[in-house]
């Protein structure tokens, strides 16, 4: 019987997505599925949600047991297979407020600031302060366990797991199944989606659509060029910074336009708004969406209850048919987020990088990606010298490469100088400590 253990069970509707989509599998109809948080009432809920979920779609085959609290985490994790991490730490109120309000007091706006940026920066650290303890906990009662890692900045995150722990780690994100289905559906060519052939890889959040060719082997991209450079002279709409990605250097990325229209130097300049207002850039996006979904979460869990009736089709989420693949031995492809190590060869060794990978029972296999046209490589770059100056910080404990990671993120760098990037790193340092979610 497999063990299945969920670190951030409080994120119920992910929870339920992976979990529903685990219990789907015959591999996992009697898995022990252990759910972790350190909120209880959130942890409560989720609970009640998917022991009915279990009950409704799987007969009730699964055992589904709580561990609430730091103190209860080893027997969480003890003898799991795999570890779903899904984690958010310090939430909306008081850290996500942090990471936005200070750097407004300095004139730098963003969008996610989940990822990359000043918020990506110091999510990253307080989350890697945490992802050591469930390394030492895994090392010590699952150290065979896969750990799956959702939770943002992925690039940070799993490169820390990566590089220094002795977990074996995948980074999974959203985008890259749904990158050229939302692209040919948004440019009304759904009639080329059945059958098509892509390439991906880059790093998450800024992977390339380097090739995409219809069921007969046609290339779509002129295509693609001509359409989306013409939707941007003519309509406003929700895309429009990778419209001009795939205009000014010829490919689409893998993740929305409102996350990397802050990769970058190009489209938020603090005196340039009308820039903001040409490409559609929703500023405080994130803060506006956990408003909205704290707001409205009652409803929400209302609905996902169904009065007890809740059911579950299986998603296009990567965890369970990873664990499916390992288990059964049936081969399945992922985009994973993996430690470079040559698999695309003009980007760093020890960057985290996300490629087409391979999963069977001796595990999960990445693929050789070959070399990136310079100038994607390039823009790569500017987030992996953020990414690897973060994981440096985090590993050594060290505010001058906390310094050195803001000073080379290009939004930030392009707003601020070096002594107002140390003065901004310096206070959101103390705010963190002083909220109770220190960065070290």
């Amino acid at each position: 019987m497999a063990k299945v253990t969920f670190m951030g069970a409080g994120s119920t509707v992910f929870a339920k997505n992976v979990l529903g989509d685990t219990m789907l599998s015959p591999a996992f109809h009697d898995a022990e599925i252990a759910l972790y948080d350190i909120d209880a009432e959130r942890l409560e809920e989720s609970y009640l949600l998917i022991t009915a979920l279990n009950k409704n779609i799987n007969e009730g085959r699964a055992t589904v047991n709580k561990y609430l609290g730091v103190e209860n985490r080893k027997d969480a994790l003890r003898g799991a297979n795999f570890v779903v991490n899904a984690i958010q730490v310090g939430l909306y109120d008081p850290c996500t407020i942090i990471d936005f309000e200070i750097p407004k007091k300095y004139g730098l706006r963003q969008t996610i600031g989940d990822t990359l940026g000043i918020g990506g920066i110091f999510r990253g650290l307080r989350t890697i302060k945490v992802l050591k303890e469930f390394a030492a906990d895994m090392e010590e009662v699952c150290p065979d366990a896969w750990f799956l890692n959702y939770t943002n900045p992925m690039a940070i995150l799993a490169g820390y797991m990566q590089r220094f722990t002795k977990v074996k780690t995948v980074g999974l994100c959203h985008s890259v199944q749904v990158c050229s289905e939302g692209l040919l559906k948004s440019l009304d060519m759904s009639d080329k989606l059945e059958g098509r052939i892509e390439t991906i890889a880059g790093i998450n959040h800024m992977g390339w659509l380097l090739d995409i060719r219809d069921k007969d082997g046609n290339d779509l991209y002129p295509e693609i060029r001509r359409r989306a450079k013409e939707k941007n002279a003519t309509s406003k709409h929700w895309d429009m910074v990778r419209y001009d990605y795939i205009d000014k250097l010829g490919y689409y990325c893998t993740e929305s336009s409102e996350h990397n229209a802050e990769y970058n130097y190009f489209y938020i300049k603090e005196n340039r708004p009308e820039l903001i207002e040409k490409f559609n850039i929703p500023l405080d996006e994130y803060p506006r969406r956990c408003v909205n979904q704290i707001a409205n979460w009652k409803k929400q869990k209302e609905e996902l209850m169904a009065g007890g009736n809740i059911t579950h089709n299986r998603s296009r989420e990567y965890a369970s048919h990873i664990m499916e693949a390992i288990v059964t031995g049936v081969p399945y492809k992922i985009g994973g987020n993996v430690l470079n190590n040559g698999l695309i060869s003009n980007l760093p060794a020890e960057a985290c990088v996300e490629v087409a990978c391979m999963v069977d029972n001796a595990g999960i296999h990445p693929t050789f990606a070959g070399k990136l046209p310079t100038q994607l490589a390039a823009m790569n770059m500017t987030n992996i010298n953020v990414q690897l100056l973060t994981i440096e910080a985090a590993h050594e404990m060290s505010m001058e490469h906390v310094y050195h990671a803001a000073m080379l993120d290009p939004h930030t760098g392009s707003q601020l100088s070096t002594d107002e990037i140390v003065a901004l790193c310096d206070e959101l340092k103390a705010a963190h400590e002083a909220a109770g979610y220190p960065i070290f």
